[in-house]
């Protein structure tokens, strides 16, 4: 079997595993559940008082008068309110554990251009900070790696549920997104070694990031002969699988997110993703507010990191995080909200998943509109990934994430009640409630 064959074929089984993965939910649902009696918020259209009717793991129907199939599990939501689960844009949930302890860490690999890495396979769906997010509402994310020091292109994000004995179960698409940290103008930065700042002098740090950047060109330049190779007679073409792998981002084939804070590394980012044809999604976005008017002209949209963060700059005002993403929204920029995307004043990382809706909130008092950060937490993010027939909005034929609250789910003094993945109900149970439980019995 010559070697064009075996390639098309394993491009056949790859493609046969991704649309395994997006039907998923339908094969493995636990029969059918009805939700009734609840105050609907389907996201894409107005609220209502209703049901929803969720068949094989996929929402079969919703409205207001519609029939419950025969022996399905009730849930009474009188008084209470339905949503769809909530969209972590990008995050490191099940790549690591605890930050200072090295073993229990898997975000990133050793070398500076990794296109082949999958993320997917790094994940431990027996995490304790998965179920901790859960709880909170958020019924799946992004899972994307990060670079190492210097690092450009890091690898493969996959898109998964929140909910499954093993990685098989939890993904919906092992490889939906490429993920690049643009090679930035460094000047300082915090050495562990000696715990001191370093200092490097602009043109020396500007010629470093120019080189970096450059060589992504020729990784990209590379990546396309070699795919011009394998659609001619490539019988005697070697396999490269980094090569490969990044080959899929081309003609907007893989979207493709970039990390980029700065307005300088945003502008030159979206140059550079225009000049390859890369579908680009821009992630950090710190100084995104600067050109927003590019970034609605480009339509480039936005994963905003956390907006609890300080101001980079001292002549910043205070509230410089908070207003980015309804100033963006103002402009027509579409954003979503990550945990690893980026800023935050706590522990961050996978263990900020839970605290994102509260994230999104606290924009709402400086901007932004509350319908929107709602959407940004759960539709925009699907669109964004091409996944809104799937995801996003509680409407007929879409996968059943969804959860059930006493009230906003953007709102600290919200209480989750139910959780539902893939049509099927799951524990609400997680380390910090086990914790708070245990002390509280304390005699």
């Amino acid at each position: 079997m010559s070697r064009t064959i075996t390639r098309r074929i394993g491009s056949m089984f790859k493609m046969a595993a991704l649309m395994l993965a997006l039907v998923l939910p339908s094969l493995t649902g636990a029969g059918s559940l009805v939700i009734v009696g609840g105050t609907v918020h389907p996201v894409s259209s107005q609220p209502f008082v209703g049901s929803v009717v969720v068949t094989d793991g996929r929402i079969a129907a919703v409205g207001t008068n519609v029939a419950a199939p025969a022996g399905a599990e009730l849930i009474d939501a009188a008084g209470l309110h339905v949503y769809p689960g909530l969209f972590d844009a990008m995050s490191q949930l099940g790549l690591t554990e605890i930050g200072a302890v090295a073993a229990t860490n898997d975000q990133a690999e050793m070398g500076a251009y990794n296109p082949h890495l999958l993320a997917a396979t790094a994940i431990h769906p027996a995490s304790e900070i998965i179920p901790v997010a859960r709880a909170n509402g958020i019924t799946h994310t992004l899972v994307a790696p990060r670079s190492s020091a210097g690092g450009v292109i890091a690898g493969q994000a996959a898109l998964v549920n929140l909910a499954g004995w093993t990685v098989e179960e939890m993904a919906m698409d092992p490889a939906l997104a490429m993920v690049i940290t643009w090679p930035r103008t460094q000047t300082r930065r915090f050495d562990l070694a000696t715990f001191t700042v370093k200092e490097t002098p602009f043109r020396e740090a500007r010629e470093k990031a120019e080189k970096a950047q450059n060589e992504l060109r020729d990784w990209l330049d590379a990546a396309r002969h070699y795919r011009q190779a394998e659609e001619g007679d490539s019988s005697r073409l070697e396999t490269d699988r980094k090569l490969a792998a990044l080959a899929q981002v081309l003609d907007g084939r893989m979207r493709v997110i970039i990390l980029a804070a700065s307005k300088a590394d945003i502008e030159a980012a979206v140059a550079f993703a225009e000049e390859e044809g890369l579908d680009m999604i821009l992630a950090g976005g710190r100084d995104a507010w600067e050109v927003k008017e590019l970034l609605a002209e480009k339509d480039v949209p936005v994963i905003l990191g956390l907006t609890g963060s300080l101001p980079h700059e001292d002549d910043l005002p205070y509230d410089r995080p908070f207003r980015n993403p309804g100033e963006l929204v103002a402009a027509g920029v579409k954003i979503a909200f990550a945990s690893g995307a980026g800023g935050g004043g706590g522990p961050g990382g996978p263990h900020g998943s839970r605290t994102l809706p509260y994230e999104a909130e606290a924009a709402v008092s400086y901007g932004l509109p509350a319908a929107e950060a709602l959407r940004a937490l759960t539709l925009n993010p699907a669109e964004m990934f091409g996944m809104e027939e799937h995801l996003g909005s509680i409407e007929a034929g879409k996968i059943a994430n969804l959860i059930i609250t006493d009230g906003d789910p953007l709102q600290i003094q919200t209480h989750v009640i139910h959780v539902i993945i893939a049509g099927s109900q799951v524990s609400t149970d997680n380390r910090h409630k086990n914790l708070y439980e245990r002390y509280q019995r304390r005699e």
